[in-house]
């Protein structure tokens, strides 16, 4: 008689099981570490932008972004673009940068302008909030990270 070599049925799935398992354990730590670079990423935009706000004010007489006008439009205008000391088109300032910031949690990149007589509803429907009285900028209302 021949003798047959291989692996029975059995032994297969043992593998397969041992497998399985070890799955089971790995991939939860590989959600943890996409949350945590989102998180992560999202602090470094908002630190990136609350500076380069901090900058525009001084820059500019102690004005933020959009004074007076409260408008996305203008908000992205005066960060992306060049501009006198009074905020108007020019060629004195900026740009304070390149594009708005995606928001990792719900890949939005407009922002909503709050600050008085400003309309604020439309909460998590855009990536950042802009508070055009007190200059504070945060993600949009995701409840988890809304205090970063």
């Amino acid at each position: 008689m021949k003798s047959q070599s291989g692996f029975t049925l059995v032994e297969i799935l043992i593998v397969v099981v041992i497998l399985g398992i070890l799955a089971a354990i790995v991939i939860p730590q590989f959600t943890e570490a996409s949350t945590e670079a989102k998180t992560s990423s999202l602090c470094t935009d908002l630190q990136t932008m609350r500076s380069q706000i901090e900058l525009y004010k001084i820059q500019h007489n102690d004005d933020l972004p959009a004074a007076g006008v409260n408008t996305e439009a203008d908000f992205v205008s005066d960060m992306t673009g060049q501009t006198n000391i009074a905020g108007a088109a020019g060629t004195d300032y900026g740009p304070y940068i390149q594009q708005i910031p995606t928001n990792q949690f719900n890949n939005f990149k407009t922002i909503r302008i709050e600050g008085a007589g400003v309309n604020t509803a439309g909460a998590n429907t855009h990536g950042w909030v802009f508070n055009s009285d007190s200059g504070a900028f945060q993600a949009d209302d995701s409840a988890a990270h809304a205090a970063l």
